[in-house]
């Protein structure tokens, strides 16, 4: 584990005994490399295996880091999506680890991350037919039945657009530092082109990307699992997908937008952004007319996201180098957001 990211085990141990019963005694704990945000464990005792998910340590803003929400969307989405985690227990006694957190079913898989792990070796007519499995389970997630789920009440899908771009912005304000990206036009030019609402209020994850999701170890064109449900909400479909093909590097991209891609979306085989999004237009009889400006607010977003982690470093928050990287990244997604203002890329 991580210095400062320890966990109390013998606390841990005494307070899953009802919960877990006999195997809470040998239970054993590992960290989940990576993240920026909400600290996930590998609990494991015997053969059996969980996760545990908390906030970071001295996090004191609750509603970025609610675990509650995250533990309430997987229970609700356990009767209708079959690729959440099951979640098992709860607990908001900062007595037991200093914060929330919950238990939930471990999935074993295959996660993909900036490349493929050595030994997976897919043809390109399989790499195209894995990443159209993974934008058809984000489809699936935007049929959730929402009075089915009992998730009518979860967001507010009215006015959603407005909102993000409007706290967005904020955000990026409230972390701007000296030496980082100017994002001034990029602002203003979503708020000069926010679209109509689509319509349609979905179930949206927020965060959706290959790593964030798990493949089958006996099928792996199949997905298994999709994790990281800290940013889910009820709101339109098309700033979902926005979101996720901020993250979607292709060939013919910018070199310095390819050099900093972090999954695999660029490789031969891959589908195309424009074909991403036809296809998704075809499946839910959405217009896609505006989508450049989904695609610029995505990329945007994770401006700010970077942001936010580089403002930590910048302050002495942290020490974690990780986090000093990050202000390289929102230059090259401010440059993409301006290429996509200047009409030079569109999708």
């Amino acid at each position: 584990m991580r210095e400062g990211e320890e966990l109390d085990m013998d606390k841990l141990r005494a307070y899953l005994e009802p919960v877990l019963g006999s195997k809470a005694s040998g239970l054993e704990a590992k960290q989940f490399p990576g993240g920026f945000s909400n600290l996930t464990y590998l609990l494991s005792s015997g053969d059996e295996k969980w996760v545990l998910r908390r906030p970071p340590f001295g996090s004191t803003v609750k509603s970025a880091h609610d675990m509650s929400r995250e533990y309430r969307i997987l229970s609700a989405l356990t009767k209708v999506f079959p690729y959440g985690p099951t979640p098992i227990h709860f607990c908001e006694d900062p007595a037991v680890l200093g914060g929330d957190f919950y238990l939930m079913s471990y999935i074993e898989g295959l996660v993909i991350r900036r490349e493929y792990p050595a030994g997976l070796d897919l043809s390109p007519d399989q790499v195209r037919q894995q990443l159209l499995n993974f934008f058809d389970v984000l489809g699936e997630l935007h049929s959730v039945d929402l009075q089915a789920a009992g998730l009518a009440d979860f967001g507010r899908p009215l006015g959603y657009v407005k909102r993000q771009v409007d706290g967005w912005c904020k955000r990026w304000t409230d972390a701007h530092t000296p030496d980082t990206a100017n994002c001034d036009a990029i602002m203003q030019w979503l708020q000069d082109n926010m679209p109509p609402e689509s319509g349609k209020a979905s179930v949206i994850h927020n965060d959706y990307k290959l790593d964030n999701v798990i493949f089958s170890l006996q099928d792996p064109l199949k997905i298994i699992g999709v994790l990281d449900w800290e940013m889910s909400t009820v709101g339109d479909p098309l700033m979902d997908l926005g979101c996720t093909l901020g993250y979607w590097v292709e060939s013919s991209d910018p070199d310095f937008f390819r050099e900093y891609r972090n999954m695999p979306s660029d490789v031969e085989g891959a589908p195309k952004r424009s074909e991403i999004i036809s296809r998704f237009s075809e499946k839910t009889g959405l217009s896609v007319d505006h989508f450049p400006f989904y695609f610029c607010f995505g990329l945007f977003r994770l401006a700010v996201i970077g942001q936010q982690i580089y403002y930590r470093y910048y302050q002495g928050l942290t020490k974690d180098e990780r986090f000093a990287a990050m202000v390289k990244k929102t230059h090259v997604l401010q440059q993409m957001c301006l290429l996509i203002i200047s009409g030079s890329i569109s999708q």
